[in-house]
């Protein structure tokens, strides 16, 4: 401590701030990270190690470690989410099937597990074992008949609602963060924002069992969007135990890049696609090093989960197929139609979903989640049964829709009339006409594509977990595969027609009906996430097969190009805006001719703005100041005449330095001056101890001119992450430009409510 007799020998006079105090350098809730100030700090850390590893043996070993420390991170988050989603995966399984029936020799086993242990089971009845029994058989022992069907279906109804009650509840009493996809959030959080508690282990644990029961209760969602923000918390979980990154945002952020690439491994069973979505669609800031540790985390997800098998098929995907039939030119057409039915779904969802959600927000309707979840729960079961292609599992219907139809297909899609001197061998089958089957399957799919377009209109933005790929995959499937149906019957009785000629003759196996399934899932999830390159990759490694890339391309891009053409918001970006999250989206362009002057704070008739000089307030104008505003920080200037800018102080760490120094420091009183330069100023003898709070003060604030153009201000914050800018003349400070202040000139520069922007 500093006696008050040595107060003017700055030899002696101690800033208490050489030693680290708890929380200085940390942000408060819903606040922005400074980027280049975390980046500065983690270099300063870096340089120190480095000159500290060549002191000792030890030190060089503390060096080794914290430069291994991102691996172990990554190894890390690889495992704990490729085995939550397996075991998710294992867990909806059962708890679909159960809504149908139960297995009578181990009650954990799912229909197909059930029958695969059965001896009795037979190849044509593979459905059928006595082991797995439907509720009717085992609650009235009947299994055909009006009455076993109404009991089913009641059933069916009462396992959906409670399965919803139990994810809402839950959701609502522990962890009201784990609703929703989560991926609008973390991209915010990516961009530099604090959302305390989202990614918490609260959150984590909710939203993996809710993310089962949502999953299981038949509603139209996903489970993938979901697995991001799983395997986000888990990030954010191993990364709070490494100072490394627990103690520097900028840093942790980095490993959010890559544990989102990790969850979209777990989710597609696509490695590669997990990495370039982190890249195209989430990430902020991606530097190099992010891109190797991205694909290691995706890698060793995609390798735990394999190790589970949750499918029993070897392979990470429900849905995986192989086709052995190429495409042709001529079906480039119906592709790209595929590709501009996905961009027309995509943005009727949008606008649709934002509408209902909006309402949702602003009505007596977003008071009642509970009793949102159950109705839409309850229209969906009733609906939902009927359709044996709407009360099975999304997976399970994509995964029908993709299937090629083999000699060994039992499904009401392959019932085609066959040739009975065929001989050709069984993945070779040709064209054939459509039986009744075909017909009536056509009809039911017709029925569940409007269901699916409506229900899940509603069903996204409600207070549970649900993603958007797999509903927005099964509209698209369903639209594809009834587009592959009318073409293959089309080359099949018209194959003299002149597109058909060259390439489709009699008794040849020509048009593929699943790629047009797969086709129109990548046309309609990319109409909706405005997705291109990961979504081609994704689909490519969920298939197999490389040599359908060119009319996955074709989709996504026609897609995009439709889409874009109503609107360039995706659908997650239309929900940051939505919420009013302070994100700065780097598709967005400014192309206006304002200036900073025109945006800058404080405008003409405004009070003056409020700053520090750097010797002359005491500790009690410092205090009122902080308390009569609620600015996050102030610029620090020589003097209120002058106004020459010296540099910037944060909010935050004023008032911890402050605090700090009353607790800390003999002689520091409310008239004490608080000065931020070098040495102390002269006082009086009997002055009170000054306090020095130079080690806090930013003397590099990013600045720019009055005339600066606000297309060079937009990009500067994009590109460095800003959250603010000062605004000088010769030197002279004339203003302040924050984040908040920029989004809302972007706003109004595109005729919406400048006040949507509500976080700082």
């Amino acid at each position: 401590m500093v006696n008050a007799g040595d107060m003017n020998g700055s030899g002696n006079l101690m800033d208490f701030l050489d030693e680290p105090f708890p929380d200085v350098g940390t942000y408060e809730d819903f606040h922005t990270i400074d980027w280049l100030r975390e980046k500065s700090r983690d270099t300063d850390r870096h340089r120190k190690i480095t000159s500290k590893s060549k002191e000792s043996i030890w030190e060089f070993i503390k060096s080794l470690l914290d430069a291994w420390s991102g691996w172990v991170v990554m190894l890390l988050i690889g495992l704990l989410a490729g085995t939550l989603a397996g075991v998710i995966d294992l867990a909806v399984d059962w708890m679909t099937d159960l809504k149908e029936g139960v297995c009578l020799s181990a009650f954990w086993y799912s229909h197909e597990q059930c029958c695969w242990t059965s001896n009795e089971t037979t190849f044509d009845d593979r459905d059928k074992c006595p082991q797995w029994q439907k509720w009717s058989e085992l609650l009235v022992t009947q299994s055909e008949g009006a009455s076993a069907y109404i009991l089913n279906y009641f059933l069916y109804i009462m396992w959906a609602l409670c399965f919803a009650f139990l994810a809402v509840s839950l959701v609502r009493v522990f962890a009201p963060y784990a609703c929703g996809s989560g991926i609008p959030e973390i991209k915010t959080i990516l961009s530099g924002f604090i959302i305390r508690g989202y990614l918490g282990k609260w959150t984590l644990l909710i939203k993996t069992v809710t993310l089962v029961l949502v999953v299981s209760s038949g509603l139209s969602l996903g489970k993938e969007g979901p697995l991001v923000h799983v395997a986000c918390c888990c990030g954010n979980f191993f990364s709070s135990l490494f100072s490394k990154y627990s103690k520097n945002e900028g840093k942790r952020r980095e490993v959010l890049s890559a544990a989102a690439a990790a969850g979209v491994s777990v989710a597609f069973g696509a490695p590669i696609g997990g990495v370039l979505f982190s890249l195209e669609e989430v990430s902020y800031y991606f530097p190099l090093k992010t891109l190797w540790r991205s694909f290691f985390a995706a890698l060793v997800a995609a390798f735990t989960l394999r190790s589970i098998n949750p499918f029993g098929n070897s392979r990470l995907v429900l849905f995986y197929v192989e086709y052995h039939t190429p495409w042709y030119m001529a079906e480039l057409f119906p592709f790209i139609l595929l590709g501009v039915f996905g961009g027309l779904w995509g943005t009727l969802f949008i606008r649709c979903n934002i509408a209902w959600c909006r309402r949702r927000k602003t009505t007596r309707l977003g008071k009642y989640p509970v009793l949102e979840v159950i109705v839409i729960t309850a229209i969906t079961a009733i609906i939902a049964y009927p359709n044996p292609y709407t009360r099975r599992s999304t997976s399970e219907l994509i995964s029908e829709l993709f299937n090629d139809c083999g000699a060994l297909e039992s499904s009401q899609l392959c019932d085609y009339i066959n040739d009975p001197n065929m001989t050709r061998p069984v993945d070779d089958i040709p064209d054939r006409p459509a039986g009744p089957g075909v017909y009536s399957a056509m009809w039911q799919l017709a029925l569940a594509l409007v269901f699916k377009i409506v229900i899940t209109i509603f069903t996204f933005g409600m207070k549970i977990p649900s993603g958007l790929f797999i509903p927005s995959m099964a509209v698209g499937a369903m639209a594809g595969r009834m587009v592959g149906i009318g073409v293959e019957q089309l080359a099949y009785h018209h194959h003299d027609w002149i597109i058909f000629r060259n390439w489709c003759r009699p008794g040849a196996d020509c048009v593929t009906p699943g790629l047009y399934a797969m086709v129109g899932a990548a046309a309609c999830l990319g109409g909706v996430t405005r997705m291109t390159v990961s979504l081609v990759v994704i689909m490519f490694e969920l298939t197999g097969g490389l040599e359908y890339i060119v009319p996955l391309m074709a989709a996504a891009v026609t897609s995009k190009w439709v889409a874009d053409a109503f609107g360039k918001e995706g659908i997650y970006e239309a929900h940051i805006h939505l919420n009013g999250y302070p994100f700065l989206d780097v598709k967005d362009e400014f192309t206006h001719r304002t200036l900073a002057t025109d945006v800058m704070r404080p405008r003409r008739g405004e009070a003056p703005l409020s700053v520090l000089t750097q010797d002359s307030m005491t500790v009690e104008d410092v205090e009122t100041l902080i308390k009569e505003t609620d600015y996050n920080g102030f610029p620090v200037v020589v003097s209120k005449d002058s106004e020459r800018l010296i540099g910037f102080a944060q909010r935050r760490e004023l008032i911890l330095a402050i605090k700090n120094a009353r607790q800390r420091q003999d002689g520091v009183v409310s008239n004490s001056i608080v000065y931020f330069t070098e040495d102390p100023p002269e006082l009086p003898p009997n002055s009170p101890h000054p306090l020095k709070l130079r080690r806090i003060l930013n003397l590099s604030p990013f600045t720019v001119t009055d005339h600066t153009p606000m297309e060079t201000v937009v990009d500067i914050f994009r590109k460095l992450g800003l959250r603010q800018c000062l605004v000088t003349r010769s030197g002279r400070l004339l203003g302040i430009i924050t984040k908040k202040d920029v989004l809302r000139h972007m706003a109004q520069m595109a005729n919406q409510d400048p006040e949507s922007i509500m976080f700082n």
